[in-house]
């Protein structure tokens, strides 16, 4: 079986041509994982697989509390998309928590 003008992203089942036998074989990037990928799978799709490529951390939030518990945040943005099957975005936000020390905290009390 030929993937030419089939190479599908993650798992689709609808991504197939007739192999050896007449049995199905795959031209989905899960193909890898199964074990059922086409004969010209890698030489066809696995150009055309890209991963995801996230920027650097932005600056801590201030917290949240000014006086006490709270929290901070922080985020990053995608600058490359997963593509074809490529590997997903890692976690693009972060929380902790923190203490706000604020001046006047001492006074409102």
């Amino acid at each position: 079986g030929s993937c030419r003008h089939r190479c599908c992203p993650g798992r689709n089942n609808a991504c197939w041509a007739l192999g050896n036998r007449w049995a199905r074989c795959y031209c989905d990037s899960y193909c890898k994982r199964t074990g059922d990928c086409c004969e010209d799978y890698q030489a066809t799709c696995r150009h055309a697989v890209v991963g995801c490529v996230v920027g650097p951390w932005g600056p801590w939030s201030e917290c949240s509390s000014p006086c006490g518990v709270g929290s901070k945040a922080r985020s990053r943005q995608v600058t490359i998309p997963p593509r074809h099957g490529g590997d997903p975005c890692p976690d693009l936000k972060q929380r902790r928590g923190c203490l706000g020390e604020h001046p006047n905290c001492g006074t409102a009390k």
